[in-house]
Formats: structure tokens, sequence, C-alpha cells
């Protein structure tokens, strides 16, 4: 049949454009084929506006730079698309206007909170109020859309009459709840929008379709008309494509129909299957297959595509048809060519580990499409977050995709801004949310002098607990003596724009986002109209003036249910630009590929769950419910999504991508693939692999096995600062980083460089140390024992643990621990005091050494020193768990020993130097007891260890006299892991000690 034909065949004119061909380009071919001149006389209909300017382009290709007056094409039908309906000229006229899909959630959530409020232990929230309203809207779609009046039919429900099978009283309470409200509200709804004078939105779409078969029906149209791309999933819109049919110059195009199938194994066809949708639009007006032709400018050979098309058809034929695919792979493999190994050619599955191994993969695929002058490859999957991992992988080379999910709006500046702005309305003393607004680069005070005293000051360390927590911190004077004028300026303009905002009484939505849009302003430079430049801050404008407007009188409880509301649409809102992305590089949902046309389909999220999408729960309506109410099955919309697997699988060159794990979780494989493996299987053969891509993308991700010749690595730090600037005096927990990492102590002492706190830094194990240390030297002090000593040491931990800034949650931990904690060490004090020794708490002692530099000071400051008559103890208190006896006589824990030697030399005031070194304790304190441990190896002698500590550093110091001994990181490595640095990141700790340092030296530890 030439292209002239089209037309000239009495009606019904059914055609179908086959699996694996450029949709778009062959019905624009054949269209202008058919038409010539008279092109501009036709009027199409496409499913979507998306698809209708993709149906513009492909006319204008066919033009060849050439004039071309192109035909009416018009976008109608199919909710599920995401896109609004034409407005069919006329036919509108009188029906209301659609009611917007933001005013229609708040109206069905009032709908809600009135019905299910009067129920017993059944109040609903605002924010359930409109989740629960998205399924509602979606059950009145699909009335609306298969043309159902559910009033009778709900009534039947409730009332267990009609003869249904399943009556309400079998049912779960859930579910008898659930039926009677969709009583009331498919009668409640349309009262409320005759009241708003408005119309759903797919009731109207609905209404017009059924206005232009009326229209049509009475006076069909005379010039050219084809609706092509759509399976007629409506009962309107199939009732529309019976109509173009029959018209005098109508034709319906159908994408991908079946036309080999055997007719046993067609009337076979559930809706689950990828024909399903179209079997039942056939069989709806009793057209039979051998009635639907190939398209004209589709006919052309195309023996490849066409053994494609049958392999994944017959991989897809419904379960009770498979009984004779043994007998079909035969018939199959004996046909001229083996169709079942030439439908495998240009087909890959590539089988990776997790996502990011897969979007690796992926990103390399398209990447070398690009190698190839004019090649198209397109990504089609409906797991946008591997489609933006893929993007993210892309960026390495410069290139960014044309996504049809477009760029979330709350990863754009103007979206990241506004989710700071709501997270401090609900805690404005949050240091890591105030830290990224006043970082961000629109906010006002980005410039601001005071912004780092600030931070430092008040923001690093322990979380805050309140306001006034902070503006304590700031007014409090420094070590110096001095308070940041600029930080606590910057602090009260903060507060004057914040706290009249907490001030505000959130119970009026639209109200509400109106003064988080003018804090926002406010917070913002240039008076807030920064925020809305730009397509993001264009799509953000609309958001909220469409919420202002949408949501007024609408009731909230309060500050943290608005900021959630607005959060989630924040979150949901999506920002597409177009323009400046490769041409050649597209990025598609499953729906926005069903007309694509590309040289190279890779279709990824080939696992179940995810492609195809696990059916949604409805909390409103079972199965059964919809089955008596005559609602489609969720099959239906696995047999539309299998339908648009087949029609990018049958393209010639398509890779297959599946996961083991998806977001760290097992995954089991699509259906489709294990039913097009058990086919190959069948048959002797395999879906082909190219593990090339696999073995570049991992090697792209993977370390060099080999090091290049011109690459190398960081060295081992070894600073040689002059002996001018080297310590001179240190103390003796110093002295243990000395020797385990001298490059710290350069970085510390030398440069002077302080690690500063994180922002809600948590309080970890050495916070907790230093409040038990500070309570037990409260307690010393005080001199209580027995069950008061008890009491009072509770208290002391208490209120030190507290000024830590443990959080509720933990001091709720710690609280009951305290008292058992306090009882343990009580009973240990007891016992040490029975001897009546001299208590010295938290004393500083010196000791000044001749060093080849000069003089040196050693300080120490123990925590407990008990002065007997016979000698002295020296106790060191510890939370966690002390070192070994063996690791002290080493000489890496020289605190206890070196505090001994500055004993021995007189270096504490108030102690005599003759007494002897009694016993050197490391005391650990728990919740469940208070243990001691000798740092004294057996056999050896504290007066012996505190002199051979003394002179190792003595050695030490000498050593650093020389200009040209190092500061060297880690000379010690074997501590690398249970006491890592403050300063490894600085040292590039992990560069040379993995990948190796062959330049700096060796230096062992000897004392």
């Amino acid at each position: 049949m030439s292209g002239a034909d089209i037309f000239a065949q009495p009606g019904p004119r059914w055609f179908t454009v086959p699996s694996g061909r450029c949709f778009l380009d062959d019905l624009a071919r054949g269209i202008c084929e058919a038409l010539g001149d008279r092109l501009s006389t036709a009027q199409i209909l496409t499913p979507t506006r998306r698809g209708a300017r993709a149906m513009a382009r492909s006319f204008s290709q066919q033009a060849r730079n050439g004039a071309l007056l192109l035909p009416q094409i018009r976008a109608i039908g199919d909710l599920d698309e995401g896109e609004p309906p034409f407005d069919l000229e006329a036919l509108a006229l009188d029906l209301p206007p659609a009611l917007s899909p933001l005013r229609r959630r708040f109206e069905l959530a009032r709908l809600i909170t009135a019905e299910y409020d009067g129920l017993e232990g059944r109040d609903v929230s605002t924010k359930l109020a409109l989740e629960l309203a998205d399924s509602l809207a979606g059950f009145f779609d699909s009335l609306a859309l298969e043309e159902i009046d559910a009033t009778d039919r709900l009534e039947s429900l409730v009332s267990g009459l009609g003869g249904d099978q399943y009556v309400l009283e079998s049912w779960a309470e859930h579910w008898q709840i659930s039926a009677k409200f969709l009583n009331v509200a498919v009668r409640a709804w349309p009262k409320r929008l005759a009241e708003l004078g408005l119309m759903d939105p797919s009731q109207r779409q609905v209404t017009l379709i059924r206005r232009l078969v009326d229209q049509w029906t009475d006076h069909p149209p005379r010039t050219p008309l084809i609706v092509a791309g759509t399976t007629g999933s409506a009962p309107s819109m199939a009732d529309l494509m019976h109509i173009v049919a029959n018209a005098e110059q109508g034709a319906v195009v159908l994408p991908g129909l079946d036309l080999h199938l055997d007719e046993a194994v067609w009337a076979q066809i559930e809706d689950s299957h990828p024909q399903g949708t179209m079997k039942r639009t056939l069989d709806r007006h009793g057209i039979a297959r051998d009635q639907v032709q190939t398209w004209p400018a589709s006919m052309e050979a195309d023996r490849k595509g066409d053994a494609r098309r049958r392999l994944l058809n017959e991989a897809l034929r419904p379960a009770e048809a498979t009984k004779d695919w043994l007998a079909q792979i035969a018939v199959l493999k004996a046909e001229e060519g083996d169709t079942l190994t030439e439908g495998l050619k240009g087909l890959s599955e590539i089988k990776t580990a997790r996502d990011e191994e897969a979007a690796s993969v992926i990103a390399l695929l398209m990447r070398e499409a690009l190698e190839t002058p004019g090649k198209v490859v397109a990504l089609i999957t409906p797991d946008i977050s591997l489609s933006r991992r893929v993007a993210a992988r892309l960026s390495r080379w410069g290139l960014q995709p044309d996504s049809s999910a477009g760029e979330p709006l709350a990863n754009t500046p103007v979206g990241r801004f506004l989710l700071d702005v709501l997270a401090l309305l609900e805690t404005p003393h949050d240091p890591v949310r105030l830290l990224s607004l006043l970082g961000h680069p629109w906010c006002r005070f980005a410039d601001h002098f005071g912004r780092y005293g600030l931070e430092k000051g008040a923001l690093r360390g322990a979380a805050p607990a309140n306001i006034d927590s902070i503006t304590h911190r700031l007014v409090t004077p420094n070590h110096e003596g001095r308070v940041d004028e600029a930080a606590t300026d910057l602090w009260e303009q903060y507060l004057a724009l914040i706290e009249p905002a907490q001030d505000f009484a959130f119970t009026d939505l639209g109200r509400s986002v109106a003064r988080i849009v003018t804090l926002a302003e406010s917070l913002a430079a240039d008076d807030g109209q920064i925020l809305w430049s730009g397509a993001p801050g264009l799509q953000a404008s609309e958001l909220l003036a469409e919420l202002i407007r949408e949501s007024a009188g609408f009731p909230v409880s309060g500050t943290r249910e608005v900021c959630d509301i607005l959060r989630h649409l924040i979150n949901q809102g999506k920002v597409r630009t177009g323009g400046n992305t490769h041409p050649r590089l597209l990025i598609l949902g499953a729906i926005e590929a069903r007309l694509v046309k590309a040289d190279r389909l890779i279709l990824a999220g080939l696992e179940e769950g995810v492609w195809p999408q696990a059916p949604a729960l409805d909390p409103f309506l079972s199965r059964p419910m919809r089955q008596s109410l005559g609602l489609p099955t969720p099959e239906r919309r696995t047999g539309l999504s299998a339908h648009d697997f087949v029609q990018a699988a049958a393209a010639p060159e398509v890779f297959l991508i599946t996961r083991h794990r998806r977001e760290g979780e097992p995954q089991v494989a699509s259906r489709w693939l294990w039913r097009l493996q058990t086919l190959c299987d069948g048959a002797g053969l395999k879906i082909p692999t190219d593990g090339r891509y696999l073995d570049w993308a991992r090697t792209m991700d993977a370390g060099l096995k080999t090091r290049p010749a011109g690459l190398k690595p960081a060295v081992r730090p070894a600073p040689k600062p002059p002996v001018s600037v080297r310590p001179m005096s240190m103390p003796v927990t110093q002295v243990e980083v000395f020797v385990r990492d001298p490059y710290a102590i350069y970085a510390r002492r030398i440069l002077g460089l302080r690690p500063l706190d994180r922002p809600n830094e948590p309080v970890e194990a050495r916070q907790r140390g230093t409040a038990i240390h500070k309570s037990l030297e409260r307690f010393a002090e005080a001199g209580v024992l027995g069950d008061e000593g008890v009491r009072r040491l509770t208290e002391m931990l208490e209120e030190e643990l507290t000024a830590t800034h443990l959080s509720p949650a933990q001091m709720a931990l710690q609280r009951p621990l305290l008292e058992g904690m306090a009882r343990e060490f009580v009973k240990f004090e007891t016992e040490r005091r029975a001897a009546r020794p001299r208590l010295v708490i938290e004393q500083q002692g010196e000791l000044k050494l001749a060093t080849a530099l000069g003089e040196f000071i050693l300080t120490a400051k123990a925590d407990r020193i008990e002065v007997r008559d016979d000698g002295v103890d020296i106790l060191d208190f510890k939370t966690g768990q002390p070192p070994s006896a063996k690791a002290v006589a080493a000489g890496f824990y020289p605190q206890l020993t070196l505090t001994a030697a500055i004993i021995r030399h007189g270096g504490f005031a108030g102690i005599d130097q003759e007494k002897s070194i009694g016993e050197l304790l490391y005391v650990q304190v728990t919740p469940d007891k208070t243990a001691t441990r000798n740092a004294v190896p057996k056999g050896e002698i504290a007066t012996d260890l505190a002199e051979k500590a003394l002179n190792g550093i003595r050695r030490r110091l000498d050593d650093y006299a020389d200009p040209d001994k190092p500061y060297l990181s880690w000379t010690a490595p074997q501590f690398q892991k249970v006491r890592g640095g403050d300063y490894d990141h600085l040292a590039r700790l992990y560069e040379w000690s993995v990948l190796g340092d062959e330049e700096a030296s060796d230096e062992e530890v000897s004392e």
C-alpha cells in the first residue's frame, strides 16, 4: 500500500506502527506522502502536549530545511501523562472552569477531616488529611476516566444489598469505614464543586472528549483526521478513536500492536499483558486484528526489527499460552535466518552490583555513543534516583543530559534557601541550618563581618539548648576578656527577623505561607527579589503564590504542620529549564519514551517493584471493592508498563541494565527479563552480555593497580621548622602525642592550629570523661562519704553532664547509671582514705630540664596525688580503658611516669621529693565498678620507670635540637586506629600510608 492509499479504503481505518520503529518519524513521513500539499488541512490528535511538540519536530525534519505548513497537532486525553487537556474551542463554553489540582487537594482534605474527625479515636491531622486527599483524588479520577457512577454501587456496598459477592459486614473494620466514607464523598464532592462554581479536572476532560465524540458523530469532519500514539485505555478515548477510524478521511494509528500473535493466544490476553489495553479497545468496537494494517511508511524491509518484535512478543505471551512454548521455539528456530538468534542481535544485558556501578556503566554507554556523529542515545528508566546518579556521572565529562524529570526544586538555590528558613522557623537556634543560611550567597548576612565570630563563638560544639544559650555564649567574654561586637550585632539582627515570625499565629495555611514568604524575603538580599530570579525562582514563586491563593482559610495546628506541608511541596517540585543540555543525550521516564527517537536505548531499573512498579496501596479501596465498583485492576497499569518496555526493547540497539542491590536492598530482576531468559533457555540460547562496559566502569572507579611513573602520591610530611620556634615547654599529656605523632605537635605548638568543634558536636567520650573528672574533683574537695556522699556525687555527676549539653534523650540514658557509679566510687574512696593520706587534687607541677636548645619546662597536672608517711601514690582517673603496664613501660604512655619524675625532682610544691614513689594507678570509673590498674609491671620499680621516662624525653628533646630533625607523622603507626589524630587530614595520612611513601625515612621509637 502506498502512502496515498491511507484514506482510499473505506473505514474503519486502523493502522499500527510496529515496535522498534521510530513512531513519530514513520507517522510524519506517512502523512506527508499521503497528503502532500494538503498537509496543513490535517488534524492530528496525540495523547499529550509533549507528544504534540515532538510530533511537530518530526514534521519539521521531513521538510529537509525547506518550507512546510504544519498540520494542526492537538493533545487530548489520558491524565496518566500528567498533561492538562486541550480546551477544544466551543465545546467548553458552557462548562465551569476546572478546579486546580492544588485547590482540589485542599478541598478534599477538608472533606476528609470533616468526616473522619467525627469518628472515635480517628482524629486526622492536616498532614494525613492531605495525603489521603491524593488517594481520594485518584479515586475520583478513576471514576471519571472509566465513566462510572459509583453512587448506587457504593450504596449497595454500604447496605450489603444488591447481590454483591462481598458485603460490608464481611470486610475488616477499616474497609467498612472507608466504604461508608466514600459513599458520603461521592455525594458531597459534586455539591462542593457546585458551590465553588468549578468542575473536577478529570470529569471535565472526559466531558470534553464525549462532546467531541457527539459533535463528530453528528457532523463528521471532512478534512484529514488522525489519532496517533494512544492505546485507548479510557472508554471515552476508545470511542473517539472509533469515530475517527470511521470518518471519511480518518485513521487511527496504534503503537506496537502485535499482528503476528496466534489467535488462540490473543484470546487469552489479560490486563497485565503488553497488548491488553489495545485488545480491550479493539474488542470494544468489534475490530479484528486482521482489520488493522501496518502503517505504510513502516513497511520497509526490517528483518532484524521483525525478529526482535517476535522474540519479545513470544517471551511475554500469557502464562496460560506457554504450554506449547517448546513447539513454538522449534518453529521460530526453523524459520529462515533463525528468528530467535536474529532477534537477540543488538540486545545486551548488563548485570551490575549496585546503584553506583549501574550509573557508571550507563554513563559510559551514553558517553561512547557521542563518539559517533549524529548518534542519539536515550536512557529510559522510571527510577528517578538512578537517572540523577547517571547525570552526575556524565558531569565528569562536562555533559548535561536532557532529562524529562527536570531538576528537583529542593536542589536549587531558592529551594535550599526556603528549606533552611523552614527549619529555622521551627528551631531558630539550630547551628547547622543557621550556618547553611548565613553561608548562602543569597542571604543578606552572607557578607556580614560577624559571621565568623558567631560561628566560632556560639555555633560550634555541643548543640545549644535554645536561643538564650547562643546569646549567653556571645555576651560572655572570651579568654582575652572581650566580647565580639560584630557577632553580637549579626545575632541581634537575625533575631529581630526570626522572633516576630515565631510569634505569628500559624492557624490559617494561606496566611501562614504568606508570612513565611515575607520572612524568607527579609532574610534574602535585594529585598528578597533575588529568590524569584531564573527558572527555579519562577517555579518557586508560582508554587507559593498558588499555595497562598488556594489554601486560604485552610486550618492548621501550628508551625510544624505548616512547615511539613510546605517542605513536602518543595521536595516534590521540579524545575524543567531545557536549553543548556546536550541534544543527543536523553534521560526519559517510561511514559515519556513512548514517542522517543534514539539510535541507542538503555533500559534501566529492570527490577521487580521498579519496572514494573509495584501497585500503589489504596487506603480507601481493597481489590474486591474495586472489582465491585467496576474500576480497573492494578494489572492494567502493569500491562501499560509492559507495553512501554516492549516498544523500547524492540529498538535495533538496546542495553538492559539490572542491579543486584538497589539502595542497599537485594533486588529481583524484572518479570519480563525472567520470561525472556526462560524462552532463550528453552532454545539453548542466552541473552547476550557485553562485559567491556562493566570492566571499564570498575576500572574508572577503582584505584590504580600500578602507579604511573609520573604519578607521585603525597609523601609523609617531614617539616623542619627553625629550632628557634620549636617548643620549649610541654605538659606530660602532650608528651604522649610527641612520642606517637610528632607532626601533631608541630601543627599544634608551632603552627598554632587548633581543631574546631563541629556544629552540633555530639557529646562523645572525651566530653563525658571531662565532666566525670570535674565531678570527682569537686567530690574529693567536699570530703563527704557514706550515703550522703553517694547523694552528693550523684548530683555533681548530673550537673556536670548536663553542662556538656547532653540531649534530653542522652541524659535519660545516663541518669539511671549515675547512682551506681557514685556508690562504687564512694566505696573506692572509703577504702583509699582509710589510711588517711593527704590528698593533692589537680595541682600543677613543673620541672626544668637542661637540653641542647636550652632550658625546657616539663609540666604536669595530676588528677590526684596521695601523700603518705611512707611514700607518694599517683592516681589518674579514666572513664575508658586504661593502657596496659607493658605500654607504659615501653614509653608510649609516659603521663604517670613523668609526673612521678617531676615529684622526685621537687617539681610539686608541698611534696617532699625525698619520699619514695609508691603506686602509679589508673582508676577506671564506670557505672558498674571503680577498679584500679597498676601502671608498673611486675618486677619493675616505679622510681626506675620514672627516671627512664625522664631520660627518654631528654634524648628526644636533644634530637629535636637538630635543625634537620623533622616532625614526622605517626612514628608509632600501631596507634593510628585506636588514637586517631586531629591533624591526620593535614598530613594527608591516607595517601602516603596506603599508597606508599618511598622517600620518607622510617623512624623507630626508642626510649
